[in-house]
């Protein structure tokens, strides 16, 4: 699941680990991210000190069976992590789908946890280029799933995404203890406030966030890359 920032990604991470066929894990390169860019986040000297942080070893891992013995293995990635130079050949042995949110809505959670988010920051560009890599390998657009439609109806999108994999739907996808995965990542003490408190899907979102002009005018460069996405969601 490839995911930019403050985008449902953990609330799908969640869902599918209740499913109890399926291993997951909570963004693999990020500590191999901020040590190979140098770049300043929330928790960064914790985070590489707690993961590995070789890119070619945490592709083998992604590429191969899923931990524990389990049937399916639910990979939490963020497109900002995958920089050029790290191994993407894994991609090629997984289904790749797109999870996508306005980014008006992206930019305003994003702000409220770190100040001054740029374009790179979050990660519409380079899911956009994922998407074509995806795409140009298998010769169709790869699924892509929007956050509003989940939001919207929680058990419709998860049961249209599920068919498109392949799998059966469960209702224990919909629901899951308060208070966090053991397989969060280290910096769920810093981004995962929220859905830690949940234990299901929220319900749908209003209106689109009124932003200040800075933020507004990254909202606005993200959104050609949105709505290009969105273009080929999975309809419910």
């Amino acid at each position: 699941m490839w995911s930019g920032p403050r985008n449902l990604s953990t609330a799908m991470m969640y869902a599918f680990a209740a499913r109890g066929d399926c291993a997951v894990w909570d963004e693999p390169f990020y500590a191999a991210y901020l040590r190979a860019t140098g770049i300043d986040h929330p928790m960064r000297d914790e985070i590489i000190a707690a993961n590995e942080t070789d890119p070619d070893r945490i592709a083998a891992r992604c590429a191969g069976e899923a931990p524990f013995g389990e049937p399916l293995f639910y990979q939490k990635h963020m497109t900002v992590h995958m920089i050029p130079g790290f191994d993407r050949s894994f991609m090629a042995s997984c289904e790749n789908v797109f999870l996508i949110r306005h980014p008006a809505r992206v930019v305003a959670s994003y702000a409220r946890k770190r100040e001054g988010p740029t374009l790179a920051d979050i990660g519409f560009v380079q899911q956009a280029h994922l998407f074509d890599e995806v795409a140009d390998r298998l010769g169709r657009p790869p699924l892509v799933i929007d956050s509003a439609d989940i939001r919207d109806n929680p058990k419709a999108a998860l049961s249209a995404l599920c068919a498109a994999l392949g799998l059966g739907f469960t209702e224990a996808m919909l629901h899951w203890p308060a208070g966090g995965h053991p397989s969060d990542g280290i910096w769920a003490a810093h981004w995962y406030g929220a859905v830690h408190r949940s234990t299901g899907f929220e319900d749908p979102e209003g209106p689109l966030p009124d932003l200040p002009p800075h933020y507004a005018d990254l909202a606005e460069r993200a959104l050609p890359h949105y709505r290009r996405l969105a273009a080929h969601r999975i309809r419910t």
